[in-house]
């Protein structure tokens, strides 16, 4: 079992290194399609889900911690996603770059705070079903590293390290 030391030095790495791979994209590279199968995403798109993302897994996990259950078995990811991305749409990938920080900093000084005993608590994540609290902070991390495989194979391998 991994200790909420661990899990929060994992996000704010993850966050680190999410940060320094947006941060150095061009202005063309926010514009570029990286999703089309449904609604189109842009690299700009993703960085409006990992934001919206961030603040949910942290309301979900602070929830699940209260012993409320988690996310209801009715969720939708999907309309979540959309109905989330496009609330951000007015917001400017600078912008949406500072959100993501406040939030993973937020999400990991939450996750540094609990005790060990805390990441046992139970619930409902809307991807993984019912698991403990240690398995969805791990999936905050994951979640990110599995759309940054994606940028970085859309924008020819930059990024890696």
């Amino acid at each position: 079992m991994a200790t909420p030391d661990f899990l929060a030095r994992r996000l704010r790495a993850e966050g680190e290194k999410m940060k320094a791979f947006f941060a150095a994209l061009s202005p063309a590279d926010w514009q570029r399609s990286v999703y089309t199968d449904g609604v189109t995403w842009q690299v700009r798109d993703v960085l409006a889900h990992f934001v919206a993302s961030e603040r949910g897994f942290l309301a979900l996990l602070k929830n699940v911690l209260a012993g409320e259950g988690g996310a209801s078995p009715d969720f939708s990811i999907d309309a979540y996603n959309q109905t989330q991305v496009r609330a951000l749409s007015d917001r400017v990938p600078e912008a949406l770059l500072v959100d993501y920080v406040r939030a993973r900093e937020e999400t990991a000084a939450w996750v540094a705070a609990l005790r060990p005993e805390d990441l046992a608590a139970r619930g409902r994540h809307p991807f993984l079903g019912e698991t403990t609290l240690e398995e969805m902070i791990k999936m905050i991390y994951r979640h990110n590293q599995i759309h940054y495989r994606d940028l970085r194979r859309l924008l020819g391998g930059r990024g890696e390290g």
